[in-house]
């Protein structure tokens, strides 16, 4: 998949455990982990916006396109 999500790079610079931002984003942490692990098919843009507002971080900050050959 060309989309890795670095979302789990973001917790940890922000010091925030994943289900501290599943609870406050209002999602369970098992979907939180399905957007983790890159396993997601799509996100609600009002759920990115939830996660870079905690965050305090941009989208590009949390996706990051990789061209494949």
């Amino acid at each position: 998949m060309p989309i890795i999500i670095n979302l789990d790079v973001m917790l940890a610079k922000r010091k925030m455990r994943s289900n501290e931002l599943a609870e406050r984003i209002g999602i369970t942490t098992a979907n939180l982990s399905i957007l983790k692990t890159g396993k997601a098919k799509a996100i609600r843009l009002s759920t990115l916006e939830l996660i870079c507002e905690i965050l305090d971080c941009q989208p590009s900050d949390i996706m990051e396109y990789i061209k494949t050959k």
